[in-house]
């Protein structure tokens, strides 16, 4: 069972960041008085890079998109530009396209560094609006020293953004529970997820066959370079630890100073990367049951035990009849999972997630988690509209991730479900819907099958929160050992990531090392 089979239905979740934690102040600008020249790129090792359906890139440093000048414009509060990148890295100099960026110049210019792209994870994060977020979060120091630069990774947003179709194509492929109980389910569930996505590359052309994360990261180098950067200093956050990582084996003598946050250890068993989430999952939930039984209005009841299982009775019924959302669509076991799922990124969400299940308890409609579910999907509960392209981008870019694999025989999948769901019983039913990646039709030309040449590179900081869902700490400790030489910080506390949502010690310990080059040792708490 391929691994972004059930890591999709959650992990893109990521790429919210803080949910909902209402509004970020703004912050002054200061513009930059030129544009940077370009630098000279160092070729790539390939170490651990095998090649896929096609010829892998022949020296793709000598591509004539490292000879690129910028040229900025102003866009809100930020800088915006276009780098062009080729479609498809195994012809270098073949058609390109654009990767949108933006910066947010350093505020001190006298301490100023370089530049530090940023990704806000998914895979399917627009970071472009990251970056507005993310300067209002980050630490005096690292504001003062870097060129914050946010993109939109290719086939995201406004990056070539991968398109399959409006808001009832999306709602008919995502929003169904899709229960497999025999061969032919298995085989109705791949078939249409081909007609799904053959329908989305008609749509989008070319980079949708070409928005694997090995090609975004040799768009990060390109990046990079025509930011004027010897090296590349990056923070990337869930997913984005995957494409830095990813970088770093490419490029190892290219990496600058890289902070990995809830980071994810792709190179695990796919069955174990699902059944630690599933895991995380349902350790969130027993924590979010305790939390709730301290307040006075908590529905829930007082057993734990008890409790998780009103919980999952909630979504069987889900699934079996649905719950009234106030909307012209009842609430069924997808959206149910989406709306409490979402929660769990950040305990500052909790008392949505009660809110919600006291309606589901008293009064057996569930509008809460409704809004809750189309918060998550970037759906607008009214129009139908999606916001952003996150969605499918996950699939897209999680499936050019996986190498093909041979038709999903209903014996696999029960053996998968049993252990997921042995491993959260309560929401794990939630990682066995569904066939993921079964029927993808296309392979990307690389694939990351080791990190052994990032022990070349610089030290590299992990960091590790102890209750998170999405990325568990386990994560980032084996992670941590993969990447060689890199030192691990742990945050101890709940939900997704930790710099900038955390403690004033992450951002000492994160700022330090990413402006002054101290490194924390490593396993290191906050």
């Amino acid at each position: 069972m391929n691994k972004r089979t059930l890591l999709g239905t959650v992990a893109a979740i990521a790429a919210l960041g803080l949910v909902l934690t209402g509004c970020v102040p703004e912050r002054d600008q200061v513009s930059p008085s030129d544009t940077p020249s370009t630098a000279s790129t160092t070729d790539p090792s390939a170490s651990a890079v095998t090649p896929g359906g096609t010829a892998s890139p022949a020296n793709p440093g000598d591509s004539r998109v490292y000879d690129q000048q910028l040229a900025w414009s102003p866009c809100d509060e930020l800088e915006c530009s276009t780098v062009q990148v080729p479609v498809d890295w195994s012809n270098p100099d073949g058609p390109t396209f654009g990767v949108a960026i933006n910066r947010h110049v350093a505020l001190d210019s006298d301490e100023r560094l370089g530049s530090m792209l940023i990704n806000p994870g998914g895979p399917g994060g627009e970071g472009l609006s990251f970056a507005e977020y993310f300067v209002s979060i980050a630490g005096d120091d690292l504001l003062d020293a870097y060129d914050v630069i946010g993109f939109d990774p290719r086939g995201v947003g406004q990056s070539s953004g991968v398109n399959c179709g409006d808001g009832a194509a999306l709602d008919a492929y995502y929003l169904p529970d899709v229960v497999l109980n025999t061969q032919a389910d298995v085989d109705a569930a791949r078939e249409n997820f081909i007609d799904f996505t053959n329908n989305c590359r008609e749509l989008t052309g070319p980079v949708w066959e070409n928005v694997d994360t090995v090609s975004a990261a040799r768009d990060m180098d390109v990046i990079r370079s025509v930011l004027g950067d010897e090296q590349l200093n990056f923070l990337g956050y869930s997913y984005g630890t995957e494409l830095g990582a990813t970088y770093a084996e490419l490029y190892p003598t290219n990496v600058g100073r890289m902070t990995l946050d809830g980071a994810v250890d792709f190179l695990l068993d796919d069955t174990q990367l699902s059944v630690d989430q599933a895991s995380g999952f349902e350790l969130a939930l027993s924590n979010f049951i305790e939390w709730c039984h301290t307040q006075e209005e908590c529905l829930l009841d007082s057993d734990t035990a008890t409790a998780k299982q009103q919980i999952h009775d909630m979504t069987v019924t889900a699934q079996d009849v649905g719950y009234p959302s106030g909307n012209d669509m009842d609430v069924n076991g997808t959206l149910m999972f989406y709306g409490i799922a979402v929660t769990l990124y950040d305990q500052t969400s909790w008392p949505y997630l009660m809110n919600g299940l006291n309606e589901v308890l008293r009064d057996r409609t569930a509008s809460v988690i409704f809004q809750l579910a189309n918060f998550y999907l970037d759906r607008d509960p009214s129009s139908g509209n999606y916001s952003s392209n996150s969605t499918e981008a996950f699939t897209a870019i999680g499936c050019m991730d996986a190498p093909l694999e041979d038709p999903y025989t209903i014996e696999e999948y029960n053996d998968f479900a049993d252990s997921v769901i042995a491993a959260a019983p309560t929401l794990g039913f939630a990682y066995a819907a569904g066939t993921g990646c079964d029927g993808w039709q296309w392979e990307a030309n690389e694939y990351i099958e080791n990190l052994d040449a990032t022990s070349a590179t610089g030290p590299i900081l992990v960091v590790g929160t102890t209750n998170d869902p999405a990325t568990p700490i386990k994560w980032a400790r084996s992670l941590t050992d993969r990447l060689g030489n890199a030192s691990l910080l742990e945050w101890d506390g709940e939900g997704h990531t930790a710099y900038g949502r955390s403690n004033q010690c992450v951002i000492d310990a994160v700022d330090g090392y990413m402006v002054d080059g101290t490194m924390p040792s490593s396993g290191k708490q906050c």
